[in-house]
């Protein structure tokens, strides 16, 4: 059975910093991508940003460019979300999601049907 934990959420004054987790199980981690996706009330889900291992590559949207980073620890199965410089609308509950072309999917702000996802995590930035 596939699952993804994220981890790392809470509530932060704008301007700060979080690191979230992903650890992973059940999956051949090389095999996929691993992304983080977000929704804030009301608002569609979005693509933060993706890592495929297999590729070496890494992706952001664009009001995430320059703040975020992305990393995988391969030997624990764990992707990170640093988050630093953190805005109010930043706040959203952040899904970590795991495909083996999911960065491709996420640049044409496309979801894989058959993607895996985690159960969420809120990230709460006051101003």
């Amino acid at each position: 059975e596939v699952q993804l934990v994220e981890s790392g959420g809470g509530l932060v004054q704008a301007a700060g910093s979080l690191r979230l987790s992903c650890a992973a199980s059940g999956l051949t981690f090389d095999d996929y991508a691993i992304g983080w996706f977000r929704q804030a009330p009301g608002k569609e889900r979005e693509g933060v940003s993706c890592i495929s291992s297999r590729y070496g590559s890494t992706s952001y949207t664009n009001s995430v460019k320059g703040r975020f980073s992305i990393s995988a620890e391969n030997a624990k199965n764990t992707v990170y979300l640093q988050m630093n410089s953190l805005k109010p609308e930043d706040t959203a509950v952040y899904y970590c999601a795991a495909h083996p072309n999911l960065c491709e999917y996420m640049v044409n702000s496309l979801f894989p049907s058959d993607a895996y996802w985690g159960q969420g995590t809120q990230v709460t930035v006051s101003s």
